[in-house]
């Protein structure tokens, strides 16, 4: 099993809500509204497959996350 690294970036409050994914030197950047690819970062077909798949069974919590960590 992989680990991945959720997170958000300050800077991006002026974009549509969205997630970045990390492992080791990869950083994927998925929109959550639909759940869509932005930025592949270094990670390969498969694996962004997985990446998707868990954002988008996690979706709820990280809009709710996104907004309590912007404030809106």
């Amino acid at each position: 099993m992989r680990s991945y690294r959720f997170f958000f970036v300050s800077l991006d409050r002026g974009e549509p809500p969205h997630v970045h994914v990390r492992r080791e030197n990869m950083v994927a950047k998925v929109w959550l509204e639909p759940v869509s690819l932005e930025r592949a970062g270094g990670f390969g077909r498969a694996e962004l497959t997985a990446i998707a798949r868990l954002v988008q069974a996690h979706r709820d919590r990280l809009l709710r996350s996104w907004h309590e960590f912007f404030g809106r």
